[in-house]
């Protein structure tokens, strides 16, 4: 489980420094306002600012959302390698922070970013492009059986 002061492998992904070189913590605040899954983690959708297109979902615990919030670039936390890493620190596909929102529930955050480049590790730009389901779809008078 990812802890709020765990420290990355990358240390272009570190932040600055709080009282005795420690790094400032979430506000308690937002902390205690996160509902996180039981490896301590919520999930985070990021959109694009001004066309409102849908770029990726990401996962952050408390130290990821705390960077993206002081730092005006995403960090997330990666659930297969166990480490923080700050979009587009390899792939020059930087996400730059907009806004920032937490869901009514609290177990979910949406991102508002302008992206530099593709979202998506595939090299698309977002990480649903091309990955329609066939689905049935409905209008609102369909739906309500107008």
């Amino acid at each position: 489980m990812p802890s709020s002061t765990s420290s990355p492998t990358d240390s272009s992904t570190s932040s600055p420094q709080g009282p005795a070189g420690e790094p400032p913590l979430l506000d308690p605040a937002v902390a205690g306002a996160l509902k996180k899954d039981d490896a301590g983690l919520v999930a985070a959708v990021v959109q694009q600012y001004d066309t409102l297109e849908v770029l990726m979902l990401g996962w952050m615990d408390e130290e990821a959302l705390r960077r993206t919030l002081t730092s005006g670039r995403v960090t997330f936390y990666s659930r297969s390698r166990s480490e923080y890493w700050r979009k587009g620190d390899t792939s020059g596909h930087r996400q730059w922070v907009k806004g920032v929102s937490l869901d009514c529930d609290g177990d979910a955050l949406l991102v508002t970013v302008d992206q530099e480049g593709a979202a998506c590790h595939t090299g698309t730009r977002t990480c649903f492009d091309g990955r329609a389901l066939p689905a049935v779809t409905a209008s609102r008078t369909d739906a309500e059986g107008l």
